[in-house]
């Protein structure tokens, strides 16, 4: 199994601060972290809970975020690396954390690890997805200057939403060229894509 964490200062202070924690409310909070982990834009606990949470836990605010911070990349690094229980179980020792604090993260992981990796497999990374695309050929036939040209453009309209907006319309104009160079980038990305496959 691949190394899920890097012993790194930060990370040695979280495990003291989680050493430290109350073990009875400890999955608690494990659950309701793996439970939003998914979403991309909310935090695990409001900010009334986060002041609830410091005094129940006798934490700072920073020293609270780091625990939830860390907690959460616990979580997303075994989803990452679809970790065993008994790997997560065996890292999780080697940084030092107390076995009752590994048991409930272990505990919590094979409850809900594969529902929370069905749910990130969902999630897209980009914050901006496109819906649907609609296009129009226009032919430029004269100018004021000219009477007679051809001139072949292409109007791409893209519609583009983010999470929880509405969808927006952007408008793309190519000449022929233009519309060539794009088509071979697009081959190119679609080869490199199949490459990983």
């Amino acid at each position: 199994m691949a190394l899920l964490f890097q012993s790194t200062a930060k990370l040695r202070t979280a495990v003291q601060l989680i050493n430290n924690i109350d073990t009875s409310r400890f999955p608690l909070l494990l659950t309701r972290i793996v439970q939003k982990l998914h979403l991309r834009d909310e935090n695990a606990f409001t900010a009334e809970e986060e002041e609830k949470l410091q005094v129940a836990f006798a934490l700072d605010k920073d020293d609270l975020h780091i625990v939830l911070e860390t907690c959460a990349f616990v979580f997303e690094q075994a989803a990452y690396h679809n970790a065993k229980p008994q790997g997560l179980q065996q890292q999780l020792q080697n940084l030092n954390l107390e076995d009752d604090k590994v048991n409930s993260i272990v505990e919590v992981w094979v409850a809900s690890g594969k529902s929370l990796i069905d749910k990130l497999r969902k999630r897209s990374l980009a914050p901006v997805q496109l819906d649907c695309v609609n296009w129009r050929l226009n032919l430029q036939m004269a100018q004021a200057n000219m009477s007679k040209m051809k001139l072949p453009n292409a109007v791409f309209e893209l519609g583009i939403s983010t999470s929880g907006k509405e969808q927006e319309n952007i408008h793309i104009e190519f000449t022929h060229d233009e519309l060539f160079a794009f088509y071979n980038q697009l081959e190119s990305i679609q080869s490199q894509l199949d490459s990983l496959r």
